[in-house]
């Protein structure tokens, strides 16, 4: 309840509600004498991770001496779904059931759906009811929806029309977002579809706006001066508010509550896709005045739109469907856009509307440019398509022209629809759309049609990636709705909801695959799972904090059923549908198209059942996919590799000790570098053959106390340049990876990310290493040393890691490549004995004691080095070496000296003479 205080007069007769839904044109126009005095209209918002918990309420009074009829009537958003309605009329409460729609109803159905809604943005919910003489009435009526990203912003509408002035007028929203608020504001109000989303404009008079880095607080509060100036007769508008929230590469942001999660994907500074897309337009001659020109208008705005690296057409079609460039797509250049706009210009609609045979024509131009394309080369391609009537040349049948459409579009691309003014067949086109990938919007003609289609097109121009999929741990989550989408458009959202088999795990386990422009991308994360989000302070008539992300999930759950139920064309699989939607439906709550909503008083005294306000014909266009078991990835993810245990030794880990296992004699040598701060070192040096270098550079830090060492030493930065396939570079710090190729991306090292270009692959395990491999058969492995609270001679630093070597040359070089083909072999010598390698007298020392007055000494390239036994613990610990130690930073070790091996900047690949022996 609402906290409502005094007493309510009583009646003498139950009221009859009767539910009706208007057209949006339609305004009371009753004389005010006549109407129950309206004394206030409350509207309370909780939007929680984007889901939106909206309450109404308001009460009106009857002061005159016999009964009047007291009519309520709010806009809610055709996205929402209604989950109570409450009336108290006099002293007695009238109590709303969600139950099964009866059967009855199909012909209402069947009648509405000849119409159309002119407003595809929002549904009226309408109750008249008798208010007896001196009597106060209270309505109240609650909605929830999922609030869409679109354009890069979230946006809330709410209506405010209370038709009448009144003393008490307040819309007010609390906004949490966990993520963070990066962006939020309070659009004018608004009385038209005008779009605006890029006009900055002030707030409705009164409006006080508080807001913290994840909660806001907005209060809408105007006198009834202040009403009076915006709007004599009641009628305010929209109060809108637009908001968008922190994120950054990576695999989204996921909720999870009470073993309910919903996981919010949306990717960031990516490069756009290129994209192939077909305009097949309406000419025929019902286009003809302001549709058209509008539409001109639009066209001319989108052509400026588009990028070089796209292609594009332009098909009309009414009677006769017209190519404008036969056989081929074209690029964007000057030339192109000027030949497209004249011939755009000289469109005249006349004549029918063949729509079977303009999706047939721009399918098979579109498949066809396809089949000729570089399949390296990732795009995007697209059908925009525009009419404002009915089929009513060549094939005029809805189902056979929809199944023509999916036999010919064969899951190669997507339809995006767009219908004008009041004659369109919406049903087809949204079925259209949603076999094909796509959505449907409407457009209302009465408005600026021209900015509606550009900012449809602004939805889909950008996109950026392409093929995704999200997966989760198999043993963690029972179903998910959608979890493989076609594309991903700049500023919109991808997003998933999931059940939990068992609530009491730790971590959710999450990988979401996709392609960009040139390259497979694969994030992935461990998802720490708890309920700390669940907040004390209920509001009142509204669920808990803790049960907001479970309804969501059933809201999304809901939604999916009923998209896929309207894209059948099974019987029996519509059937099947129909029971899982209108179960969850009944179980929330929902008004949805499989259910009513009914109306009993506090004695049990029930009303017919109420025709529902959502119909079934009306179900809004979105991207469709039955709910679905999680099936197996395809590919290893990334968290079977991160149990891997790498067995690599050849190493340079720490102070920096160096490490190299050499298989073929059976034992490892291990010995240190004393470098200076700055130093960069040549690790590897394989370029003329493989294509691969591999440098390093030192940071310093303070000795520890009682040690021998003056300062010590470590790798800060690692640098890999690949020359084959493609030139490429990669900088690796313990904190990012720089990645330059085609395009520059910076991974995160607290992510989890893979991204493959090329041949070459770069898997970053969060907080834990990075693994490069090119050429399939060269892979190296960088540790991340990471302190949080380092002592002064710790410093975060990296470890280096020959994981394969195969495809490196025998001709490799460096610190560590100039051993991955060598052989060595250990000596006993006599202490004071004195030649070369060959006059030595040689005993074979490993696996024995040596004689007393002996030493050990390493045979490598005809060099004696002498060495002692040592142990080396590396890979952070999990692994100890037994390595034959050569001192003094290797001398006669290595080729040359280690100075030899220092190189001016860490992007260096030419080679210096000392270095080629």
């Amino acid at each position: 309840s609402w906290g409502l205080k005094g007493e309510a007069d009583s009646f003498n007769t139950d009221p009859q509600p009767e539910f009706q839904r208007l057209p949006r044109q339609i305004v009371v126009s009753q004389r005010s004498d006549s109407k129950p005095h309206l004394t206030d209209f409350v509207v309370k918002s909780t939007i929680f991770s984007r889901y939106a918990f909206t309450a109404v309420s308001s009460t009106m009074v009857n002061r005159a001496h016999r009964p009047k009829d007291a009519i309520f009537q709010m806009q809610i958003p055709a996205s929402a779904f209604i989950s109570n309605f409450t009336m108290i009329i006099g002293k007695k409460v009238h109590q709303s059931e969600v139950t099964r729609k009866a059967k009855k109803s199909k012909d209402k159905i069947k009648e509405h759906s000849g119409k159309n809604d002119m407003d595809s943005e929002v549904e009226i919910f309408t109750v008249t009811v008798p208010l007896p003489a001196r009597t106060k009435g209270i309505f109240l009526l609650t909605y929830e929806e999922l609030l869409e990203r679109r354009l890069g912003k979230y946006t809330q509408v709410i209506s405010v029309r209370p038709m009448q002035i009144i003393p008490k007028l307040l819309v007010e929203i609390h906004l949490t977002e966990s993520s963070g608020i990066t962006f939020l504001e309070v659009a004018p109000l608004r009385n038209s579809k005008q779009i605006n989303h890029h006009i900055a404009a002030s707030p409705p008079p009164s409006t006080k706006i508080s807001q913290t880095r994840t909660t806001a607080h907005i209060r809408f509060a105007p006198s009834i001066t202040q009403q009076a100036a915006i709007s004599e007769t009641g009628v305010l508008g929209d109060f809108i508010m637009r908001y968008d929230v922190d994120r950054e590469l990576g695999v989204g942001e996921i909720q999870v509550q009470n073993g309910y999660f919903v996981h919010y994907f949306a990717p960031k500074d990516l490069p756009p896709v290129p994209k192939n897309v077909v305009f097949v337009i309406d000419t025929s001659g019902s286009m003809a005045g302001q549709k058209i020109k509008q539409t001109k208008e639009a066209l001319f705005t989108i052509l400026n739109d588009l990028r070089p690296i796209d292609h594009f057409n332009i098909i009309n079609f009414s009677s006769r469907i017209k190519v404008w460039q036969s056989g081929k797509l074209v690029h964007v250049i000057r030339e192109t856009l000027r030949d497209a706009k004249k011939y755009i210009f000289q469109m005249s609609p006349s004549g029918g509307t063949n729509i079977n045979d303009a999706i047939q024509t721009a399918s098979k131009l579109l498949k066809d440019y396809i089949a000729q394309q570089d399949k390296r080369v990732r795009t995007v391609s697209l059908i925009i398509f525009l009419t404002d009537g009915r089929p009513t040349i060549a094939e005029i049948q809805p189902r056979k022209i929809l199944n023509n459409t999916k036999n010919a579009v064969e899951n190669k691309f997507c339809i995006f629809s767009l219908g004008i003014g009041k004659d369109v067949d919406y049903k087809l086109l949204e079925r259209m759309s949603l076999e094909n990938c796509g959505v449907m919007r409407r457009i209302d003609e009465d408005s600026d049609a021209s900015a509606q289609l550009k900012g449809f097109y602004d939805e889909i121009g950008t996109p950026l990636l392409s093929d995704i999929r999200v997966d989760y741990s198999e043993d963690s989550v029972e179903y998910v709705t959608q979890n493989v989408f076609a594309n991903y458009f700049n500023g919109s959202e991808l997003v998933i909801a999931g059940k939990l088999i068992n609530s009491t795990v730790d971590n959710l386990h999450v990988q979401v695959t996709a392609s960009t422009s040139d390259k497979r991308l694969t994030l992935e994360a461990d998802v720490m799972i708890n309920d700390t989000r669940k907040s004390s302070d209920n509001a009142k008539g509204r669920p808990s904090d803790a049960k907001l992300l479970q309804r969501a999930w059933s809201y999304l759950t809901v939604k999916e059923l009923l998209r896929s139920r309207l894209k059948s064309g099974s019987s029996r699989v519509k059937e099947i549908l129909s029971d899982k939607a209108r179960n969850l439906s009944l179980e929330y709550h929902f008004v949805t198209p499989l259910t009513s909503l009914s109306v009993t008083n506090s004695g049990d005294q029930s009303s017919a059942p109420t025709e529902n306000v959502i119909n079934e014909s009306e179900v809004k266009a979105e991207k469709a996919q039955a709910l679905q078991t999680l099936s197996k990835p395809d590919s290893t993810s990334l968290q079977e590799r991160k149990k891997m245990v790498v067995v690599s030794k050849t190493s340079a880990d720490g102070d920096p000790h160096f490490v190299v296992d050499f298989p073929l004699s059976k034992m490892s040598i291990c010995f240190n570098i004393d470098g200076e701060p700055g130093n960069i070192l040549r690790l590897v040096s394989d370029q003329e053959s493989s294509g691969v270098t591999i440098n390093g550079q030192l940071i310093g830090a303070p000795a520890p106390p009682n040690g021998h060492k003056k300062q010590r030493t470590y790798f800060s930065i690692i640098t890999i340049i690949a020359s084959k396939p493609s030139r490429s570079y990669i900088e690796i710090t313990p904190h990012k990876v720089v990645f330059d190729g085609r395009d520059r991306l910076i991974l995160p090292c607290d992510k989890t990310i893979e991204v493959q270009i090329e041949g070459l692959v770069v898997s970053v395990i969060a907080k834990s290493k990075v693994t490069v491999t090119t050429q399939e058969f060269i892979s190296f492995v960088i540790l991340l040393h990471q302190y949080k609270n380092p002592a002064p001679y710790q410093r975060d630093h990296l470890g280096f890691y020959i994981l394969n070597s195969k495809g490196l040359s025998s001709n490799a070089h460096g610190l560590l490549g100039q051993f991955l083909y060598s052989e060595v072999q250990i000596t006993e010598t006599a202490v004071k004995t004195s030649g070369s390698a060959r006059q030595q007298n040689q005993t074979q020392a490993e696996g024995s004691e040596k004689s007393k007055g002996s030493v050990a000494m390493l045979n490598i390239k005809d060099r004696l080095v002498p060495v002692v036994r040592k142990q080396r613990r590396i890979y952070n610990g999990q692994q100890q070496v037994d390595c034959w130690f050569a001192k003094n930073n290797a001398i006669n070790l290595i080729d040359g000296t280690y100075k030899d091996y220092l190189v001016s900047n860490l992007f260096e690949t030419s080679t210096s003479s000392s270095n080629q022996l």
